[in-house]
């Protein structure tokens, strides 16, 4: 594949990149390059972590990378989640490995990477340590974001030494291609501004997009709130689809979702669509009465977006098709944890907690 074609895939995935002309330089030398994403492991996985991350690793190890998923165990014990209790982390970070497998990912590609095995490596902390003596606790305190929290929330030391933590981690891995989502770019543009002035390789950062949460936003809201607001949330059980969950959960969850007639701003069950279905489907249908229209298909994105804001597809039509595409991709998901001993128990001790 050229270089051009390599290039076009991995657009696909990022809502920007930082920079183009370097992703290219970078292609063009190195014909394997490494990309990587982390997750902290904190209960179940929702569909933007599960099938999103499946759809974008597949895209970027078509484009020639390999990519380590790393599942940031210690991150999560410095987050404070799950209680601090390492040994529930652990056990849900052996929870997502299991869904990963279960998505379609391209795991011949793929490895997966426990961030206790990094810091078991002197040259590890080391590198924490060139990263804060040439950092501040200010510049730290705006990487915040990154966790999920906003800067006021930020009250344990361990929180200040996170975003050091997540530089490190680029380094040590020898990442090319820092792939996460929009949420994580300060600590990708603080790693790049840091990699020369420490002698490392300056990586690319590829930012995709971050999938909306079920409920309605306040659009009022800007900057770190409005980001926080808009992804998926643990916290809120409602605003996402779970990996693991039931067909009549999904089915309940998307009935209920913010969906206004006419309007696409905002609207997290048109971008199911637009990220998901259209993704992993060549095209969507939409089943109604007659009176209703009768039946109809769409071959892409456009064409669905171009209907629902004239009118002529209606938002409980919309849902019901989206709801019965999310239940498709997830079956998988659910006949892996129902009929694998080891995934069953995980998912078991995951539910109790």
């Amino acid at each position: 594949m050229d270089t051009e074609k390599r290039m076009e895939l991995i657009r696909g995935v990022g809502e920007e990149i930082i920079t183009e002309d370097d992703l290219r330089q970078l292609l063009e030398t190195k014909k394997r390059p490494i990309a990587y994403d982390g997750f902290e492991p904190s209960g179940k996985i929702h569909i933007a972590q599960g099938i999103l991350r499946a759809i974008n690793v597949n895209k970027m190890t078509k484009a020639g990378c390999k990519f380590k998923l790393l599942v940031a165990d210690w991150h999560a014990w410095a987050n404070n989640k799950l209680g601090g209790d390492l040994e529930k982390i652990g056990i849900a970070g052996d929870y997502m490995v299991e869904v990963w497998k279960a998505t379609g990912m391209d795991l011949d590609n793929v490895e997966f990477v426990p961030a206790s095995k990094l810091v078991d490596e002197k040259e590890y902390w080391e590198k924490v340590m060139k990263i804060a003596v040439n950092s501040t606790v200010k510049r730290a305190l705006r990487c915040s974001q990154i966790m999920g929290r906003q800067e006021s929330e930020i009250q344990q030391t361990s929180q200040v030494i996170y975003p050091c933590m997540q530089t490190a981690d680029i380094f040590h891995l020898e990442v090319d291609i820092a792939q996460l989502g929009m949420d994580q770019r300060k600590v990708n543009v603080f790693a790049r501004e840091l990699a020369p002035k420490l002698g490392f390789a300056k990586p690319v950062a590829v930012h995709h997009h971050m999938l909306l949460g079920l409920s309605q936003i306040n659009t009022a809201s800007e900057g770190v709130d409005r980001a926080i607001e808009m992804k998926m949330s643990k916290s809120k059980p409602d605003s996402a689809i779970f990996m693991t969950d039931s067909k009549e959960e999904v089915e309940r969850k998307i009935k209920k979702a913010y969906c206004p007639e006419k309007i696409v701003a905002d609207n997290p069950v048109l971008e199911y669509c637009k990220y998901i279905v259209f993704e992993k489907f060549p095209e969507m249908e939409i089943e109604r009465p007659e009176k209703f229209g009768g039946n109809v298909s769409f071959a892409n994105y456009s064409e669905l977006e171009s209907a629902f804001v004239s009118g002529s597809l209606h938002p409980m039509d919309l849902k019901s098709a989206t709801a019965s595409k999310i239940n498709e991709l997830l079956e998988p998901v659910r006949n892996h944890f129902a009929k694998n001993a080891k995934a069953k128990k995980l998912a078991e001790k995951i539910e109790s907690f």
